[in-house]
């Protein structure tokens, strides 16, 4: 088996031996036909006879067409969906029967693969998030700009963040999920590594911003490829998934401890641009820590995009192939992850056609540029957001989401982007913490913050307890915990606090994100 892959490697169906099934043969999923026999009224896939009716009446006839392992059955669970949804065309069809196909493959070791690689992905989002924090200190003593000025430079990087993640999920929808999947992880390297030669503060903040156009992407094109591999009834993964967010945060927490206060200048001394001639300073040559740091975290995340790009073959998706017309690619794409998985699948370019049209292949199962735009912008239409707000509970629930992530959006940057410098800083009548003590209180703050994401993976399942439980617990005790913060400017208590705070605040975070 070769170590590298082709990462531009297109495939046939051919490629794939021993993988195709007919429908009537097939091992449908149990959770698809739990969800075939609520909507149609069938039992584990069959038809249910009628009890007052003979086997060769007309409502036993009837009730064949419901057969989960027939073109007809599964016609009929399509059609369920494409009323449900609101959109009918040869495309949504055509998408519709991937999804059931993807579905009945079921988890496997390509859905591990790809969950570790989208991991990488929110690893590196929350690694340059703190990445950034952790050198704020280290500018002010090199370039000059005051605790105040220079927190900016986590500005321009938010900048760039919301550039990124506009952008990029528009441009999967064009260029591909796997270009895009790429090419995050390639510019955040690229831009990372050039940090680490950033020659003024001006320079530096330029920088972040296009290191933050590149991981700006990483979520919600991740996210978004994962879901589209991932069956339903995995959908905690998608929980699970927020793990690599404090583990981005204790690497880079870890490596900062390492580097910053071992190369770094007194943090009593000023830079050397803005003291006169003579006078005690911090020289460039003296302060080289977040340097190293920063080509550091930069060379990790360009190892990431090399083992997305060279050691595993993402397929491209399913539902953008459709979209451009490649059909026989879509199939051989399902095909490839039940080779990969080592199952078997039903789906053949045959039953696309019977289900969404045969002549619809290359023209009406084609979406144009503009056609994707337009459709990922009518999310937002209110035609799409009125149904949010259909009876009095829907619209107070969808209120208290945006209000969670609003909240969230707002007091993430205030807090954890600057904690850094809250810990040097513990009080204005107190000493400033030394620089060493800093890094380490860091560190042990992003340990105690990754359980909690494991433990938000399994207390959403809990009974009395879910997501709406452990969300509403999670955020009372990081809001209570952050007013505890500011009572004492002890180090030991400030710490302690913090750690709580990072605790809880993955477990709303795993929660937030899988909504």
């Amino acid at each position: 088996m070769p170590i590298f892959v082709n990462p531009f490697k297109k495939h046939d169906v051919s490629d794939f031996e021993n993988v195709s099934i007919p429908l009537a043969q097939a091992q449908r999923s149990p959770s698809v036909i739990a969800t075939h026999d609520s909507k149609l009224g069938t039992k584990d896939g069959f038809p249910v006879a009628d009890t007052d009716a003979e086997k060769g009446s007309e409502a036993a006839a009837t009730t064949e067409a419901y057969n989960a392992y027939t073109i007809e059955g599964l016609r009929a669970e399509i059609d369920s969906d494409i009323a449900a949804s609101g959109h009918d065309t040869a495309y949504d069809r055509k998408s519709k029967v991937i999804n059931k196909a993807v579905q009945d493959i079921g988890m496997g070791r390509y859905q591990w693969q790809l969950f570790v690689l989208c991991g990488f992905g929110w690893l590196a989002d929350n690694l340059w998030l703190q990445g950034i924090a952790l050198t704020l200190p280290q500018l002010t003593l090199e370039f000059g700009p005051d605790s105040t000025q220079v927190r900016y430079t986590t500005c321009a990087a938010f900048v760039g963040l919301c550039i990124g993640a506009s952008f990029w999920g528009i441009a999967s929808d064009i260029i591909g999920r796997r270009p895009a999947f790429n090419a995050t992880l390639f510019l955040a390297g690229v831009f990372g590594l050039a940090v680490g030669g950033g020659n003024s503060w001006i320079g530096v903040c330029g920088l972040y911003a296009g290191l933050g156009v590149g991981i700006g992407g990483n979520l919600p094109v991740d996210g978004a490829l994962f879901l589209e591999f991932l069956p339903f009834a995995s959908g905690g993964l998608l929980t699970l998934l927020s793990i690599w967010w404090p583990i981005g945060q204790l690497i880079a927490s870890a490596i900062a401890w390492g580097f910053i206060p071992n190369y770094s200048c007194d943090p009593s001394l000023k830079s050397c641009h803005i003291t006169a001639p003579g006078v005690p300073c911090c020289h460039t040559a003296d302060n080289k820590g977040w340097r190293y740091f920063n080509i550091t975290l930069g060379a990790l995340t360009f190892a990431m995009f090399i083992c997305r790009f060279f050691f595993f073959h993402l397929y491209e998706s399913p539902k953008y192939l459709l979209s451009r017309g490649r059909q026989a690619e879509a199939v051989a794409t399902v095909h490839g992850i039940a080779y990969k998985n080592k199952r078997q699948t039903w789906l053949s370019e045959e039953i696309l056609n019977e289900i969404g049209g045969v002549q619809a292949v290359e023209s009406e199962a084609k979406l144009s540029n503009a056609e994707i735009i337009r459709r990922t912008m009518n999310k937002f239409s209110s035609e799409r957001i009125a149904p949010l707000f259909g009876t009095r509970k829907l619209g107070i629930m969808t209120c208290l989401i945006w209000f969670c992530w609003a909240t969230v959006g707002m007091g993430y940057p205030l807090f954890n982007a600057f904690l850094p410098q809250y810990l040097q800083n513990a009080g204005k009548n107190v000493a400033p913490t030394p620089t060493s003590i800093v890094y380490r209180d860091y560190c042990i703050t992003s340990i105690v913050g990754v359980p909690g994401s494991m433990l938000a993976c399994y207390t959403v399942d809990m009974k009395y307890i879910g997501r709406k439980g452990t969300i509403a617990i999670s955020a009372l005790l990081t809001g209570v915990i952050l007013f505890l913060f500011t009572i004492s400017s002890n180090t030991n208590y400030q710490t302690t606090m913090s750690s709580l705070e990072a605790f809880f605040q993955n477990i709303m975070y795993g929660v937030l994100y899988a909504l």
